[in-house]
């Protein structure tokens, strides 16, 4: 059943990365959509679940937010380390970004889409219900995670077989995270670490990179409404799986 469900996530998040694609004629609109879908992941959907499975803290502050703070430092330490070795050697960039850091951030939305189908093999073995109340959530913002997964890929200037790559590479992560609670079982501390790991390096793109590049060309009261409505989807999407 989990692995099931879990192809139901592959065709969302293709869905959601062939709508990406389609509207390249409002660039500006896509990116601010896609900042807010990122920054109502990171806020309403990752960090709280982080807080919830890593319980523990560290000199008073929670793992989960080390880690954030410290994901969101490592994301932004690897794209100026990029960008400076890239310059050094004379590589080509793309308005003034490194593809390496595209595809870096894309792998990262990769292995947390694998992470949403061991979520959801996990809570199958729990309950019929739970497993059930996982898969919507993970199924309705997987077409969030398809949408970001080709955005982010082509925002930094790869070719568009690449952000195809990884798109379906993206789609593919949750069937084969279903699979593996098969054999394996992720202990709930360590998870919760690595979702607010992700949750920072997610927050460090959508803040210093997605929108502003959605405000750069056109600073329109629609693309801020887009990013309204993009974290808006996220907090439906959080509360109708609660």
């Amino acid at each position: 059943m989990a692995v099931l469900v879990a192809l139901g996530a592959f065709l969302m998040t293709l869905a959601g990365g062939w709508t990406a694609q389609r509207v390249t004629d409002r660039r500006h609109l896509v990116l601010g959509l896609a900042g807010g879908l990122m920054l109502g992941v990171v806020g309403l959907d990752l960090l709280p679940e982080a807080l919830d499975a890593a319980g523990t803290e560290v000199y008073g502050v929670p793992a989960a937010l080390l880690l954030f703070v410290a994901g969101f430092l490592l994301a932004h330490l690897v794209e100026r380390l990029l960008a400076v070795r890239q310059a050094a050697h004379g590589a080509e960039r793309h308005d003034g970004r490194t593809p390496e850091v595209g595809l870096t951030a894309a792998a990262a939305m990769v292995g947390h889409s694998a992470m949403d189908g061991v979520a959801i093999g996990a809570a199958f073995q729990v309950d019929g219900g739970m497993g059930t109340a996982v898969a919507l959530a993970v199924i309705a913002h997987d077409f969030a995670d398809g949408f970001n997964t080709y955005t982010i890929t082509s925002l930094y200037g790869n070719a568009r077989r690449k952000a195809l790559t990884m798109l379906f590479a993206d789609a593919a992560a949750p069937v084969a995270g279903a699979l593996s609670t098969t054999f394996i079982t992720i202990p709930e501390q360590l998870l919760g670490g690595y979702l607010g790991f992700f949750g920072g390096a997610l927050l460090y793109l959508a803040a210093a990179e997605i929108l502003p590049e959605a405000h750069h060309d056109h600073p329109a009261r629609s693309t801020v409404l887009c990013t309204i409505a993009g974290a808006a989807f996220i907090w439906l999407v959080v509360g109708l799986a609660g």
